[in-house]
């Protein structure tokens, strides 16, 4: 695949903020996002929304750092080093969602946000509190340039049961009415298919709809596979790439990094973004 441009030795390079949790597996969440943006030649700048426990058996349990250190990471980094584009991960709770949406609106940030609204782990185990939905809804998503939720997530954020493209089509714009730009309905956990559609919703003088259509892997090692996506369009986006080609390039990219997963621990190995080294 081609690669964005990485910049020469000496250089400083674009910045990607990432706000999320840290996985102690080092499968998923910063630890993932910072692989993909820094083989992707971006420097990657973070604010540690939770710490938790777990390995690629499942979350066994994560503390939450306190809101006011959330937003001071945010506004170290952003009033210092600057950043090109932003993606969000795990958020744990509302008073997190809310002290970055407060935070983001203070520091009148216009560069690109992803927001990923990660609510559970592939495993099950819960990464957001209930109540914590309509702070996504109300708070985060009209500041979200493109929204990335799976199909598990859109069903608590819109309830809508993603089986077909139409039912695919109506959960994105119901998405997009909730104040993003654009809204990405991953198809990867649509198991009756033999293909992975993701499906890019954002009315435009072109076409309102984008579909990117992969042959579905078979492979248990999809950890990360989300956070991984999101970070690659992040880069994109840094770069100044329209969002359709950036989800586009995102969507190469995780699928490359899904070929290069490998088994790790007794449960789902991570995916590998590794292969830009080969």
């Amino acid at each position: 695949m081609t690669f964005l441009p990485v910049p020469a030795p000496g250089s400083t390079p674009l910045r990607v903020l990432t706000i999320a949790g840290s996985d102690s597996g080092g499968g998923a969440g910063i630890q993932a996002d910072m692989r993909s943006i820094a083989l992707l030649g971006l420097h990657a700048c973070v604010a540690v929304t939770a710490v938790t426990v777990q390995n690629t058996l499942g979350v066994n349990s994560f503390h939450e750092v306190p809101d006011d250190v959330v937003a001071g990471q945010i506004e170290a980094v952003v009033t210092d080093i600057g950043i090109q584009a932003a993606k969000t991960g795990m958020l744990a709770s509302a008073s997190i969602i809310e002290a970055v949406a407060d935070t983001w609106r203070r520091l009148q940030l216009s560069v690109p946000l992803v927001v990923d609204p990660v609510c559970a782990s592939m495993h099950g185990d819960p990464l957001l509190a209930t109540s914590a939905l309509d702070s996504l809804r109300t708070q985060l998503f009209p500041l979200a340039t493109l929204v990335t939720p799976n199909l598990d997530e859109v069903r608590l954020l819109v309830d809508i049961d993603v089986v077909d493209t139409d039912s695919q089509r109506a959960a994105a714009k119901a998405l997009h009415a909730l104040g993003p730009r654009w809204a990405l309905v991953k198809g990867g956990h649509l198991r009756t298919s033999e293909r992975s559609c993701d499906l890019l919703y954002g009315p435009s003088q072109g076409a309102d709809f984008h579909e990117f259509d992969t042959e579905r892997l078979p492979t248990g090692n999809d950890h990360g596979g989300g956070d991984t996506l999101a970070a690659a369009v992040a880069c994109a986006l840094a770069h100044g790439y329209p969002m359709p080609d950036a989800v586009a390039f995102g969507k190469r990219w995780v699928t490359e990094a899904l070929r290069a997963a490998y088994p790790l621990g007794g449960g789902h190995g991570p995916v590998s973004p590794l292969f830009r080294l080969s």
